[in-house]
């Protein structure tokens, strides 16, 4: 799958589910979202975790800055890269998603907006980073959304809070290409 490819599915299909347990995962198998975000799990678990939502036909990324026993090195990106089935990687970590670029596989950065420092913080990072895609939290500001999909030249993903469609319209209505969201309740809107 090509980059331009990716950005096509996350149009057609704008809602990602963000798995964060078993329960969760075998949710999401049978829902109609085709990208998912592994948010759980561990060294020993991931590889059959990746390969079930795999075989149910979903394009999987996994978040390594929360597997357990993968440190925040690349070779927490290695691992992924070549013990599991995985498409891409989530990561705060510019180094790690410069590190899965060189791999092969798509990258995610993950930012976390608490205040206009760290939204300044990400306006500046985007400008050196090798991100696919972008993941902004909290995903229920639109005014934020908005200046970021305008500015960014990476495509915006908007997670975190989103509870009903009014929030999933609303982050779509201000420039996101897509909305994560850990409620199973979002992922059959």
């Amino acid at each position: 799958m090509t980059g331009e490819e990716l950005i096509g599915l996350l149009g057609e299909s704008p809602v990602v589910a963000a798995v964060k347990d078993g329960a969760g995962l075998r949710r999401c198998q049978d829902s109609e979202c085709r990208v998912v975000f592994v948010l759980y799990g561990d060294i020993c678990t991931i590889p059959a975790l990746v390969s079930a939502l795999k075989e149910a036909g979903k394009v999987v990324f996994v978040h390594v800055d929360l597997i357990d026993g993968l440190s925040a090195r690349e070779i927490a990106v290695d691992f992924i890269a070549e013990n599991t089935c995985a498409d891409g990687i989530i990561s705060t970590r510019p180094a790690l998603i410069r590190h899965a670029k060189g791999r092969g596989l798509f990258a995610v950065q993950r930012f976390f907006l608490l205040d206009s420092i760290a939204l300044h913080n990400v306006e500046r990072q985007l400008e050196a980073g090798e991100a696919d895609l972008i993941e902004v939290l909290p995903g229920v500001m639109p005014k934020v959304i908005r200046r970021l999909a305008g500015s960014a030249a990476k495509p915006v993903i908007a997670g975190g809070l989103i509870c009903d469609k009014e929030d999933a319209l609303s982050a779509l209505g201000a420039g996101a290409l897509a909305i994560s969201s850990t409620n199973e309740t979002v992922w059959f809107l």
